[in-house]
């Protein structure tokens, strides 16, 4: 399907349809890359293809779309936005990028000399009928002819409409009848314009559409806008986006809240479990090291331009899952420790090293049944491939990587930090029984 004029007149917007996943050996991404590698070699034409966006935004065209906003004039803004477009060109971010504010447009500005036109008796309603019956193709009268009516247009020739120089050729009634060349009267001159003059949030407005490159993210491409937009764009000028990468904005904020309300109440569940600050903290450890795990291996799938392997809203909801799962191991040890202490009398190290050695086989076997059933989603096909490998790499990469550490790294940990639980009376060794006779 095609549908010209959109976004402008001088665009396109082409919507392909794939087959069937069966019927087809190439993903959406491979095919993208080979259209967009293609397209580069059409002399004078921008092309670029892009997914649609798998959560409906009401938005068209591509999937980035920066609004710069000002209260200020087209013309400046038309300025800052054209260098702010080539800061994005030039830093090989992105691999399509368009201005919608565009001075494309010819505006013709008229002044009429009015002492000259009154010296012949010409009123400014005369000018203006007489151009309009030349230029303006109004209907002025229908006609019927054999039953059938048809329009009366006035309007002059079309090569005598084509260029300014047209107008030596138009002239006027005086009120004395003579004819008087209009260009005597008029003085036209043509001024480039915009074809459109958007808005957003009721402030003049210049859109930037832009596709990140392949192997690179909408959220890589939304902070390198961040963090240029203070060095590029003036005092009086506003950002904002449209489309995909404002819901990205959007969402990801409210992912962040949700990602540290997780750890926050985790952390509160595991003080009024161990009745402890310190155990908690021990047990905490294994988040980090398990996010580096996840955030180290989508950057190797994303340097070798695997789809998917970005940090996008499937796989934060993959990060906040992993916190849940991860946490699981640092409360088996440290509970297996904990007792240890409390019910043999064991210091922090004797009971750590106790609790490594229980715990050792029950971590592994959870960790191996849950990257088994998780693996399934690195390799899946079909609709929603990308989305699930998403949030697949970022759970199976940080269960591995974190058990790992867990294993190794919490038990240091625990012997310098963890809570000195005091053994309990009656397990305390050090206490001597008491004699007594029982009397029946």
């Amino acid at each position: 399907m095609t549908i010209s004029g959109v976004p402008s007149t001088s665009q396109s917007l082409n919507v392909v349809t794939l087959k069937d996943w069966n019927e087809r050996s190439r993903s959406q991404a491979e095919v993208l890359q080979e259209l967009n590698n293609k397209a580069k070699a059409i002399p004078e034409v921008s092309v670029s293809g892009f997914a649609f966006p798998e959560i409906d935004t009401g938005e068209q065209g591509p999937p980035i779309g920066f609004v710069i906003s000002t209260s200020k004039g087209y013309a400046d803004l038309a300025n800052v936005a054209g260098k702010f477009l080539d800061a994005m060109q030039k830093s090989g971010k992105f691999v399509y990028t368009d201005l919608d504010l565009k001075f494309d447009t010819a505006q013709m500005h008229i002044k009429i000399d009015r002492e000259k036109a009154g010296s012949y008796g010409i009123t400014m309603q005369q000018i203006s009928a007489t151009l309009g019956s030349f230029l303006s193709a109004a209907t002025v009268e229908r006609v019927d002819i054999e039953g059938r009516a048809y329009k009366i247009i006035s309007q002059v020739k079309r090569e005598n409409r084509l260029s300014p120089e047209s107008w030596n050729s138009y002239y006027i009634s005086a009120s004395n009848g003579t004819s008087v060349p209009l260009s005597s009267l008029v003085t036209m001159t043509l001024e480039p314009q915009p074809s459109s003059l958007p808005r957003f949030s009721q402030l003049n407005s210049a859109v930037i559409s832009a596709v990140p490159m392949p192997g690179s993210s909408i959220g890589d491409a939304i902070q390198w806008l961040q963090d240029n937009s203070k060095e590029l764009l003036l005092q009086g000028y506003n950002y904002d986006f449209k489309g995909e990468a404002r819901q990205l904005v959007q969402e990801g904020n409210a992912l962040a809240v949700t990602f540290v309300l997780a750890v926050v109440i985790i952390f509160l569940v595991l003080a009024i479990q161990f009745e402890s600050i310190r155990d908690p903290m021990v047990i905490m450890i294994s988040v980090p090291l398990a996010i580096s795990g996840a955030l180290l291996a989508l950057n190797a799938f994303g340097f070798v331009g695997k789809a998917g392997a970005t940090l996008n809203i499937y796989s934060q909801v993959g990060l906040i899952t992993l916190v849940g799962l991860i946490t699981k191991h640092g409360i088996l040890m440290c509970e297996v420790a904990k007792e240890a202490q409390l019910n043999h009398g064991k210091n922090r190290i004797e009971a750590i090293t106790e609790a490594a050695k229980v715990r050792l086989r029950p971590i592994l076997m959870t960790t191996a049944a849950m990257i088994a059933g998780l693996v399934p989603l690195l390799y899946a096909t079909g609709a929603g491939a990308v989305s699930r490998f998403s949030m697949g790499i970022v759970i199976v990469s940080g269960l591995a990587v974190g058990t790992l550490f867990t294993l190794f790294v919490l038990p240091v940990i625990y012997s310098y930090v963890a809570s000195e639980h005091k053994p309990l009376p009656e397990f305390d060794e050090n206490i001597k029984p008491i004699e007594g006779e029982i009397n029946h």
